[in-house]
C-alpha cells in the first residue's frame, strides 16, 4: 500500500496529466521538447514537519517542483498558456480529492537552457506546495 506522501504526489501527477502537454514525472529532460509543451514533476523536499503530540501527527508543507518547457514561434505565448494551465489545474481542486489540507503554486522561476543549434526552450520551474498530515514521518 503506498504511503501518503506517495498517494499525493501521484494525484498530483493524474492532475497534471489532464493538461494538453506531456507531462512526466522524474524523467531528465527528452531531446525534444513536445510541440504542446511538456511538464516533469520532481517529488521535491517534504522539509522539516511540525509535530503534535495528542494526537501524533507530522504536519508537513511539502515543496514538489513542475519544471514547465516550451519551445518554437510563439514560445513566450506557449510558455504563458502552460504555466497558467498548471495554476487553474490546481485552482480547480485546492486538497487533490481531500489528499492534502491545500495546495497551492509559486510564481514560476526561470531557468536557462542553452541548446547548441536550435531555438532556445523557454523554461521555468514552479514551487507546488502541498500541505497535508500524516501519523509517521516514513508515510
Amino acid at each position: 500500500m503506498p504511503t501518503p506522501r506517495e498517494t499525493i504526489l501521484a494525484a498530483l501527477h493524474v492532475r497534471l496529466s489532464a493538461l494538453p502537454a506531456t507531462v512526466l514525472r522524474g524523467e531528465v529532460l527528452p531531446e525534444r521538447v513536445p510541440t504542446e509543451g511538456l511538464l516533469i514533476l520532481r517529488d521535491g523536499e517534504p522539509g522539516d514537519p511540525e509535530v503534535t503530540l495528542s494526537p501524533l501527527a507530522y504536519h508537513y508543507q511539502h515543496r514538489a517542483e513542475v519544471e514547465a518547457v516550451v519551445q518554437g514561434p510563439d514560445r513566450d505565448a506557449a510558455f504563458d498558456a502552460r504555466t497558467a494551465s498548471v495554476g487553474a489545474a490546481l485552482a480547480a481542486d485546492r486538497t487533490l480529492g481531500g489528499l492534502c489540507d491545500w495546495v497551492e503554486a509559486e510564481a514560476p522561476r526561470p531557468v536557462d537552457l542553452p541548446v547548441e543549434g536550435a531555438a532556445s526552450p523557454k523554461a521555468a520551474t514552479i514551487a507546488v506546495v502541498l500541505h497535508y498530515s500524516t501519523d509517521d514521518p516514513l508515510s
